[in-house]
């Protein structure tokens, strides 16, 4: 196999020009809200590649970043959600895809009524991402991890480039079990986002190892890809720059959501079984009481202090997913021990 970063370069670069160029599903399905959509370009909708919509809440006024930018959509969906006081940087390894990107910066910003461009592109990998130190609000990225080759550094970096506080969301291909070798070297399966997809236990690994102790899981979708008996799930997670534990620690919590953001005025969703009802008290484990309370969430809600610590806190969904061959839901980062 020839260098990883060359080969899905050049794939997305010069075989790839259109999202019909794709000949498997794990890449181009996508859940935006449609009326995000409406002012992009046409040339930057036809190279719309990605597995969800990254696409985290209340975003007006932030500096987002976007791993693996491509042709700009997600960076010129979130260019109209930050709004001209915020600030979003693209960033991706291929020149033919940022060639793109930029040439369509002055449309989106007329299509947009901004005075001046409130989005940059920047040339660079995802493992070096050129940024500074805690100086990003909300990393984005749409099925682009999976295709690095040294994902533990792309969690490291972004765990860097962070503000503390600061969230990253983001879609993506897990795996119910480690890809062999020869999968690997396939270039074509590497490129179309299915075998550099992580071991969903491993990935868990690499993430609590960088620093994100507790990532959350918020939407999950199965994909029809089956290979050698290996089932592939996109998955939509978020994790914060917090100092939280390893497991969800009861601390005698309750959180109540003001039904404050924009869009969610009746509930708010942090993951796939924290569902808050506005104005309704919910128990929560202090690892979610700080990713309420000590984010840019805390104006949205009213967290009560620590009481007394209670031991181990049941923070898994109500019902465990039962084995189905479709494996819709299936991919449990650790069985229930902590909130994913």
């Amino acid at each position: 196999m020839q260098d990883i970063k060359d080969a899905v370069s050049e794939f997305y670069g010069k075989t790839v020009q259109k999202t019909e160029d794709l000949g498997y599903s794990a890449c181009c399905t996508t859940d935006y809200d449609t009326t995000l959509l409406k002012k992009l370009t046409d040339e930057v909708l036809e190279k719309r590649y990605g597995c969800g919509s990254p696409v985290s809440e209340f975003m007006d006024g932030l500096t987002v970043l976007d791993l693996g930018c491509g042709a700009g959509a997600d960076c010129y969906i979130a260019s109209q959600l930050v709004g001209p006081n915020g600030h979003v940087i693209g960033v991706d390894m291929t020149d033919e895809q940022l060639e793109v990107a930029n040439r369509n910066i002055e449309p989106h910003m007329k299509n947009f009524g901004y005075d001046k461009p409130n989005i940059e592109f920047r040339k660079g990998f995802i493992e070096e991402i050129p940024a500074e130190d805690n100086s990003v609000d909300l990393i984005i990225s749409n099925c682009v991890i999976n295709l690095s080759d040294n994902k533990q550094q792309v969690f490291n970096e972004m765990w860097r480039i962070l503000k503390p506080g600061g969230e990253f969301f983001v879609s993506d291909i897990v795996a119910d079990r480690r890809v062999p070798a020869h999968l690997q070297d396939d270039d074509l399966l590497w490129s179309e986002c299915l075998t550099g997809a992580p071991y969903v236990e491993d990935l868990r690994r690499m993430t609590r190892a960088s620093g994100f102790m507790d990532v959350r899981v918020v939407k999950s979708r199965a994909l029809p890809e089956v290979i050698e008996g290996i089932r592939f799930a996109s998955r939509n997670m978020r994790g914060f720059k917090l100092e939280l534990e390893d497991q969800c620690e009861d601390y005698g919590q309750v959180a109540i959501y003001k039904g404050t953001i924009e869009g969610h005025e009746k509930q708010f969703m942090l993951d796939d079984h924290h569902l808050f009802i506005a104005g309704t008290p919910m128990r929560v484990c202090k690892n979610s009481a700080d990713m309420l309370s000590k984010t840019r969430f805390a104006k949205h809600f009213h967290v009560s202090e620590p009481l007394a610590h209670l031991g181990l806190f049941d923070c898994a969904p109500a019902e465990e997913p039962t084995p189905r061959e479709d494996m819709a839901d299936q991919f449990a980062f650790n069985g229930g021990s902590s909130c994913c």
